[in-house]
């Protein structure tokens, strides 16, 4: 079964909110000068407060057998590399030869193995075990040698909900508890720039988020990639009290020394590397014990078959491995394949997976907080029609 076409289907859509849906933003590195640190909310593109317009590139992978494969969202940028770099790769290749392909493209990619560059390769790797499950009519977990279980806990990854009203946090906590989650992770607004008034603020959302849950409930909180040494000491000692599962990103991840100094000097575990690449990028958190919990994100860190590898070596360290919630598909194929002790939750991105799973036929949703492993042939990545308003080819010029 040979590749006879790698296309890029660019769909657009609305999808109806009641309100405007990102309330608030993260904490962000560039919030170390004051320009970037008085913006709020700065990925909206929301008109008014019913519509919300997406645009989104998938690759669908065609074979001479007639099956396909799908993959995505992706952005644009991302697309172009599959377009000039990738699809000439591609063209007549056997379609079940995985690691051959991935070696290629990872070795064709000479002035890129990370970012945009390796989310091209993740895209195509997903696209590829997608269209195996389907050639086999089997669900994609089953060629990874899984179950391990018939579903996984999810924990609601609360990203663009309001954290500066504590009365919201209160009212949003308590219903994803009532939900079924019994894990949440809210995202932290302030950094060391916000001085001493930010980390009152910060310790804050974790007391009203102890006191909301109440003691059984786990849960984990994102710097996403925006503290420094001395600050995270100084928030994990006054947070220690609330006992959270984990302390997420809290450096850039090119300061792996930073995370390995952050890891001896507090007594929350710390978690992170999602903005990593491949296993090599991987190894060098394991090797200098930087991290008790690995997050790869499948459609950036290779694919599929990169998060497997990672993964591998990750339990010859007894390390877990908790994907960044991106993609709700291939996260979910893979999480059920693994021990429950070394990947015991799924993240859920609450709103995020409301936007990439929008134009999915059968979007993947946690009930009463558990996710069920599907028996959908591949990775669910049918198209919904209905949900498209308008597609065309991308073309890069």
């Amino acid at each position: 079964m040979n590749i006879s076409a790698v296309k890029l289907r660019k769909v657009s859509g609305t999808m109806e909110t009641s309100g405007f849906f990102w309330e608030e933003r993260l904490l962000m590195p560039l919030d170390v000068y004051d320009e970037f640190r008085t913006r709020s909310v700065t990925w909206s593109r929301q008109p008014n407060e019913m519509h919300y317009p997406l645009s989104a590139v998938f690759v669908q992978i065609e074979t001479d057998e007639g099956v396909i494969g799908i993959a995505g969202p992706m952005e644009e940028s991302v697309a172009y590399i599959i377009a000039r770099q990738l699809r000439p790769l591609l063209l007549g290749r056997d379609a079940f030869a995985h690691e051959f392909l991935w070696d290629i493209m990872h070795r064709a990619l000479v002035h890129g193995r990370q970012g945009e560059a390796m989310m091209a390769v993740s895209a195509i790797d997903c696209a590829l075990w997608d269209l195996k499950g389907r050639a086999l009519n089997q669900p994609v977990y089953r060629l990874l040698g899984g179950p391990t279980r018939a579903e996984i806990p999810a924990y609601a990854s609360m990203l663009g909900f309001n954290v500066l009203d504590m009365g919201r946090v209160k009212e949003r906590a308590r219903a994803f508890q009532e939900k079924g989650y019994m894990a949440q992770k809210w995202f932290f607004r302030h950094g060391p720039m916000s001085g001493a008034e930010g980390l009152r603020k910060n310790v804050e959302l974790v007391k009203t988020l102890r006191e909301t849950l109440g003691p059984d409930d786990d849960i984990m909180l994102d710097c996403w990639q925006s503290m420094d040494l001395s600050y995270v000491v100084k928030l994990a000692e006054r947070i220690e009290e609330y006992e959270p599962r984990w302390l997420e990103e809290p450096a850039m991840p090119d300061r792996i020394d930073t995370h390995r100094q952050i890891r001896e000097r507090i007594s929350i575990p710390l978690s992170g590397a999602e903005h990593e690449y491949t296993r090599w990028g991987f190894k060098r958190f394991i090797d200098q014990e930087a991290l008790d919990i690995l997050q790869p994100d499948i459609y950036w860190a290779g694919g599929l078959s990169e998060t497997l590898k990672i993964a591998a070596y990750a339990t010859a360290h007894d390390l877990i491995t908790i994907p960044h919630g991106h993609s709700t598909p291939a996260g979910i194929h893979f999480s059920v394949t693994q021990s429950p002790i070394h990947t015991p939750y799924q993240e859920y991105l609450e709103k995020w997976n409301e936007i990439h799973q929008h134009f999915l036929l059968q979007p993947l949703k946690p009930e009463q907080g558990m996710i069920k492993a599907p028996t959908t042939p591949g990775l669910t990545m049918d198209l919904d029609n209905a949900k498209i308003e308008a597609e065309e080819e991308f073309m890069p010029l």
